[in-house]
């Protein structure tokens, strides 16, 4: 599709709903779409996506403010008509080759007039590209802008359902005020929220982002933790049987990242490593467990240095530590400065450090047992339970992929079927 998007400002401009066409745009793009943004304020910062600079789209300069003024007083400019048809032609000639354009918060706020006038227009005649209407703000239902609103066109437009338009709100409590607003039941208008980007939020470099894409790991289910060289003494067998009952009991699709090379000190653990390969491929877990120092492949080793390490204590859900013997143990400190749930074996050293704050198993512990124990503690776990919400529902991604695109083609849809009877 080529899909237009237009607002007041867009990005390198800072705000909500810049933020917003950013991620839109920069989604849309990266999964094969075109896009054309037209705002007053602006630039060509994204890479693919197309921008217009429109200053009657703004929401500030020397024409846009006058009028702003003279209808705030509830005078209607002598060149308003002229103004509003020049805004016409403008968007036909930035979008009139789009499939569907994206109208951000000017259908319902009072910040130009003369768009909404413009869209309105076009809108109703069946001019151009069929439109979504993507509210942020109500002007008439905030007591601030009362008085700068009058019970005429162009204000009227603005509490209006337009015919033929498609509406979308950012929360379920937007979309019970736009309903109160329009008189219009709510499932007339689509819920889509803004989202976030994990992989910036986190500031993965390319290598850590490299292996969130290549093994999905914001797909999956649960993500554990082993942050250990290959050594005999980690004990990392039993960490693979531990998620293997975990997986096998709540049909979770769990992940198990262990983050180390083979120890340098022993030449056996290369074996120990082959050895490890084998318990995976025997529980079938081999996309369930993922080696980093393996991730390019048996004949290129993987290495990461701390700040990557400490990226994967932020994409992790949870520790598993199942060593057989430790002098200490810093993962239990790290995980815990992470947030991180840890679920290690019984050890001296962790109950020195973890005290009771880590859930520990004794070495031949019962593997349902112990996997029904993990389940529960995450079940109950309210941190655990948020975080999966955010990355199962509010990815830019997701978002983008799973909601916006399917709206956008549906609409289209109804553009052609409409403009062929």
């Amino acid at each position: 599709m080529h899909i237009g998007i237009v607002h007041y400002a867009a990005p390198p401009v800072v705000g909500g709903v810049e933020l917003t066409i950013f991620h839109h745009a920069r989604i849309m793009t990266a999964l094969g779409h075109k896009v054309t943004v037209v705002a007053g304020r602006g630039d060509a910062v994204q890479p693919g996506v197309t921008y217009k600079d429109e200053p009657l789209a703004g929401s500030g300069g020397e024409v846009i403010s006058r009028v702003n003024r003279a209808l705030a007083a509830g005078h209607i400019p002598a060149d308003f008509d002229e103004l509003v048809g020049q805004t016409q032609a403008a968007l036909l000639h930035h979008l009139d080759d789009c499939d569907v354009i994206i109208g951000h918060n000017f259908f319902t706020l009072h910040k130009n007039q003369l768009l909404t006038t413009a869209v309105y227009r076009l809108t109703q005649a069946r001019q151009g590209p069929p439109w979504v209407a993507w509210h942020h703000d109500f002007a008439w239902l905030r007591p601030q802008y009362q008085a700068e609103l009058h019970p005429d066109e162009p204000w009227v437009f603005l509490k209006q359902a337009w015919p033929g338009i498609r509406h979308v709100t950012v929360s379920k409590a937007q979309q019970i005020d736009l309903a109160r607003l329009y008189g219009l039941p709510l499932d007339q208008i689509t819920v889509i929220s803004p989202g976030v980007e994990p992989i910036d939020f986190w500031r993965c470099g390319q290598k850590v982002a490299g292996l969130i894409e290549q093994w999905q790991l914001l797909e999956a289910d649960c993500v554990f933790l082993l942050p250990a060289r290959i050594t005999r003494r980690k004990n990392i067998e039993l960490g693979l049987q531990w998620l293997a009952a975990v997986r096998e009991t709540s049909g979770w699709d769990a992940r198990l990242i262990i983050t180390g090379p083979p120890g340098p000190h022993n030449p056996t653990n290369a074996a120990y490593l082959e050895h490890l390969l084998s318990i995976q491929h025997e529980l079938h877990l081999n996309e369930a467990v993922h080696f980093v120092y393996q991730a390019y492949g048996s004949d290129q080793q993987l290495m990461l240095d701390d700040a990557e390490l400490a990226n994967f204590y932020q994409i992790a859900d949870a520790m598993l530590f199942p060593s057989r013997q430790e002098g200490f143990g810093i993962p239990i400190l790290e995980a815990g400065l992470a947030r991180l749930p840890i679920f290690a074996t019984d050890l001296p050293p962790f109950r020195e450090s973890a005290a009771s704050k880590a859930t520990l198993f004794s070495l031949n512990a019962p593997l349902a047992e112990v996997a029904s124990t993990i389940i529960t503690a995450l079940q109950s776990n309210h941190t655990f339970q948020l975080r999966r919400r955010v990355l199962t529902h509010f990815t830019w991604q997701g978002i983008v992929k799973h909601q916006i695109l399917p709206l956008l083609s549906q609409v289209t849809a109804n553009s052609v079927v409409i403009s062929e009877q």
